[in-house]
């Protein structure tokens, strides 16, 4: 048997597991002891049954000790790699966006089971920084801003695994829940802004808009949103990136582009 650990998150400790009777490869994904994140990721992976192949599925779980004191997931392996350093960032940042398409086209009847998080008081408490205000201000707006979908609450790069230049799946569902288009699009054009710049991130959308054959409401006050959630804590997200081939952003370079974009949407207002 061959345990690899896989790199690019810091919410649970997750490895690929391969044995050889019989030939079978799966994930195992430890959180903390105490959080309730894996009973919520098993409970979106049922009514996920897989996605059509773009989420894994749900083949085991442990949430009460029987396996391990942490609660822990066993899941199917979804075929493909993180890649944080394509060739084509264009191309990249289009497969992003059609991806994140396919997983906002989810029929909305098999969602009634998961929370809504527009009108979330404790995403409205962890909102800092210089946008932060003009958000609250607006939040209405936000709740308001397009039908629910579901959110996968953390579709940034990382998130997804790539084979052959091609979107091949979505993981880490452990936040996945009910709202607005917007919260998982704008999370992700930071994500590109911290990795490329605007350009990149307007491709992204771009591509999203197409495929869905909708336009985003209230994109700026949606990117507005992200920066104003991750002001605390983007210096604590650079563990994520160096192990996937981006070391250069260190707590000081995603400050950086983090304060470089917030100015830049506080110009605009």
């Amino acid at each position: 048997m061959d345990v690899v650990r896989l790199e690019g998150g810091q919410h649970a400790e997750t490895w690929r597991v391969d044995t050889n009777n019989p030939v079978l490869r799966v994930v195992v994904r430890q959180f903390p002891a105490g959080d309730d994140a894996a009973i919520h990721e098993q409970r979106v992976l049922r009514s996920l049954d897989g996605l059509g192949g773009l989420a894994p599925l749900l083949l085991a779980g442990d949430v009460d000790g029987r396996w391990s004191p942490y609660p822990t997931s066993l899941i199917s392996w979804v075929d493909g790699a993180a890649d944080i350093t394509p060739t084509d960032p264009k191309e990249w940042a289009s497969e992003l966006g059609r991806g994140l398409a396919r997983v906002h086209g989810t029929p909305t009847e098999r969602l009634a089971s998961l929370p809504r998080v527009s009108a979330d008081e404790e995403a409205r408490a962890k909102l800092s920084g210089p946008l932060a205000a003009d958000v609250l201000s607006h939040w209405s707006q936000l709740v308001a801003s397009s039908p629910e979908v579901l959110t996968h609450r953390d579709y940034w790069s990382g998130n997804v695994v790539w084979r052959d230049g091609k979107l091949t799946g979505v993981v880490d569902w452990s936040g996945a829940a009910r709202g607005p288009r917007g919260y998982d699009v704008s999370w992700c054009r930071l994500d590109l802004i911290l990795l490329f710049d605007e350009r990149i991130a307007d491709v992204f959308l771009e591509a999203y808009e197409a495929a869905t054959g909708q336009l985003v409401d209230a994109v700026a006050l949606w990117d507005a949103w992200a920066l104003a959630r991750s002001h605390d804590v983007v210096e604590s997200w650079a563990p994520n990136y160096a192990p996937l081939g981006r070391p250069d952003l260190d707590e000081q370079e995603l400050r950086s582009h983090h304060s470089r974009w917030t100015a830049r949407l506080l110009e605009r207002t």
